[in-house]
C-alpha cells in the first residue's frame, strides 16, 4: 500500500474495505498477526475524515532496521473526502506527537513504537521532491523518509534548526515574512496565529487571513503582471501561459524567517516562484496552466508541501527542534528553487512571537463545556427566581402591569 506521510497528524491508518477511489486495501481477516482492539476511531483533517477500528499488527522495515515490531493500526471502514479520485495512496502515516492521536493520546504512535522497540534515535527526516513538476499526472516525484537519523546525501550546505515550541503538531516560531526582499511589516504574532506548524500532509503554504492578504498584495505589487484575476489568488481560477513562456520570472521570491536555537538569531528559508506558481494542467499543444500554491487559513500558518519540496526537513524530537537544509532535488531547469541564509539578528522583532497561552483541542472542549455548564446554572437560577412568588404583598397599579413590550425577563437580562 502507498502511504501518505503526514507530520500534521498522529494515527497510522489504511483502507480496510474496498473503496471506489483506492486500488488496494488491507484485508485484516487475512492477516494471521492482526489483532483488533475493538475501539472505534474517527479522525478529521482540514480536508476530509475517516472512521475505522483500532488494532495492532506486525511490521518489518525493508531497509536499515532489522526485526519485527508491533504497532497500532487503524483500518478505515468509512471515509468522506479522504480518498479522492486519482490519489495514489491507500492510507496515512501520522508522524506528529501522541497528543494528537485519536481517540486519545494513550494510543502509541507508529514512530514512538519504533523508537521504543527498535531502539532507534528519536529523530526522522523527510525529503519531498517535485519542484516545478506538474501537480497532477501519473508517476511519482520521488523523495525519502529516513527513520532514526539524517542522511547526508539528501541535502547540501548546513542544517539550520528552529526550536519546537510545543509538542503536539511540530509548532515553530515565525518571526517575519518577506516578498521580493520587502518585509511585510506585520506584528510577528500575526504569523503565529494561532499556531505555526510544519505539516507534510498539507499541500499548500497556508497563511492566516491577514498575512495572506498582505502577501497577495505584495506579490501583485512586485510581480510584472498588472491586471491579474482575483480568482487566481483565491484558488478558484488557473492562470495559463504559452508553453514556450516560463511565468516564474514574473513573480518574486518569498522568504520565511524562523527563530534560531540561539534565540537572538534567526535564519530564513526562501522559495522561488517555481515552488508556489505550480503547473497543474496542459491545454492543447500550446497552453500550460498554473495554480497559486498559497491559500488562507483561519487558525494556523502551515508550512506545507509547497515549501517543504524545497528542503530536507529534520524532525529532531530528541532535541526538540526542526531543521531545514537545501534539498538537491529542489531544482527546476537545472537551477535551485530554494535558499537558506543566516544568521540574522532578532533585535527588530519581539522576544516571543507565540502566544504564551496555547490551547489544544481537548483543552478548548473542556473550557467550552465548563462555560456552557456555568451558563446553564445561571439560567436555572434566573428561572427559579422568576417562578418564586414574591413574599411581600404589593398592591398593583396600572404602571406595574407586565405586558409583552416590557417583560420581566427582558428587564432582568438587560
Amino acid at each position: 500500500l502507498n502511504i501518505l506521510v503526514d507530520t500534521g497528524s498522529s494515527n497510522f491508518a489504511v483502507a480496510g474495505v474496498p473503496d471506489p477511489d483506492v486500488t488496494s486495501y488491507f484485508n485484516a481477516e487475512l492477516s494471521s498477526t492482526y489483532r483488533s482492539q475493538g475501539i472505534d476511531v474517527t479522525v478529521k483533517y482540514s480536508q476530509g475524515s475517516w472512521t475505522g477500528v483500532l488494532g495492532t499488527d506486525v511490521i518489518t522495515m525493508p531497509k536499515g532496521i532489522s526485526g519485527s515490531y508491533t504497532i497500532n493500526i487503524a483500518t478505515i471502514l468509512e471515509s468522506e473526502n479522504f480518498f479522492l479520485p486519482g490519489v495514489q495512496w491507500h492510507g496515512i502515516l501520522g508522524l506528529a506527537y501522541n497528543a494528537l492521536a485519536k481517540p486519545s493520546s494513550s494510543v502509541e504512535t507508529f514512530f514512538d513504537s519504533l523508537v521504543r522497540q527498535a531502539k532507534i534515535p528519536n529523530i526522522f527526516s523527510l525529503q519531498m521532491c517535485g519542484a516545478g513538476l506538474p501537480v497532477s499526472g501519473s508517476g511519482t516525484n520521488g523523495g525519502s523518509l529516513v527513520l532514526g537519523g539524517v542522511e547526508p546525501s539528501l541535502y547540501t550546505g548546513d542544517i539550520w534548526y528552529t526550536p519546537i515550541k510545543e509538542e503536539w503538531y511540530y509548532q515553530v516560531e515565525i518571526l517575519k515574512l518577506e516578498v521580493g526582499g520587502q518585509n511585510l511589516e506585520l506584528d510577528c504574532r500575526e504569523y503565529n496565529a494561532d499556531k505555526a506548524i510544519v505539516d507534510s500532509g498539507t499541500t499548500l503554504l497556508r497563511l492566516p487571513e491577514k498575512v495572506f492578504s498582505a502577501v497577495v498584495q505584495a506579490i501583485a505589487r512586485t510581480s510584472l503582471i498588472q491586471e491579474f484575476s482575483s480568482g487566481f489568488w483565491t484558488g478558484s481560477q488557473l492562470a495559463c501561459w504559452d508553453k514556450t513562456e516560463k511565468p516564474w520570472s514574473l513573480f518574486p521570491k518569498l522568504s520565511i524567517y524562523l527563530r534560531d536555537e540561539n534565540s537572538s538569531r534567526s535564519f530564513r528559508i526562501s522559495i522561488l516562484p517555481q515552488l508556489y506558481i505550480q503547473p497543474i494542467l496542459g491545454i492543447g499543444e500550446n497552453l500550460q496552466c498554473y495554480r497559486f500554491g498559497i491559500s488562507s487559513s483561519t487558525n494556523a500558518l502551515v508550512i506545507g508541501a509547497t515549501v517543504m519540496e524545497g528542503f530536507y526537513v529534520i524532525f529532531d524530537r530528541a532535541q526538540r527542534r526542526v531543521g531545514f537544509a537545501v534539498s538537491p532535488c529542489a531544482e527546476a531547469d537545472g537551477s535551485p528553487v530554494s535558499e537558506i541564509e543566516g544568521p540574522f539578528t532578532t533585535t527588530d522583532v519581539a522576544s516571543n512571537c507565540v502566544s504564551s497561552v496555547s490551547f489544544h483541542e481537548p483543552v478548548l472542549w473542556i473550557a467550552s463545556y465548563a462555560l456552557m455548564s456555568l451558563c446553564g446554572v445561571i439560567l436555572l437560577v434566573l428561572i427559579i427566581l422568576l417562578l418564586i412568588p414574591p413574599r411581600c404583598q404589593h398592591r398593583y397599579t396600572d404602571n406595574d402591569v407586565v405586558n409583552d413590550e416590557s417583560s420581566l425577563v427582558r428587564h432582568r437580562w438587560k
